[in-house]
């Protein structure tokens, strides 16, 4: 083989090596190629999961104002029946107190 020979084999060869790199790149990026209609429904997913987001968090919200709400009601509800059971034991001790006192004053 000559120097002639061995250039025009390299040149090819190379040639072949290029050729087969390109149709690769072409047949890969056919593949994975992404159309439009994809990326405006990709568009359309990305902005419903905002707003789905967006309402997740107003819900999170209401159920957080909601439960101090009910928390703060609760607390009032236990003050008022603590003051009503106090209430009731001081009416039942003074019923007591008079109950004993008629009995003494019929006992004399």
């Amino acid at each position: 083989m000559n120097r002639t020979e061995f250039i025009v084999a390299t040149a090819i060869i190379l040639f072949v090596a290029f050729a087969l790199g390109w149709f690769a790149n072409w047949l890969i990026h056919r593949f994975i190629r992404v159309s439009s209609s994809d990326v405006g429904e990709l568009d359309r997913m990305a902005q419903e999961l905002h707003e789905a987001e967006e309402t997740r968090d107003q819900a999170i919200t209401y159920l957080q104002q909601r439960e101090a709400e009910l928390s703060n009601q609760l607390v009032q509800n236990e003050a008022e029946l603590r003051a009503a059971m106090d209430g009731l034991r001081d009416a039942r001790q003074e019923l007591e107190q008079l109950r004993a006192h008629m009995d003494r004053a019929a006992h004399r």
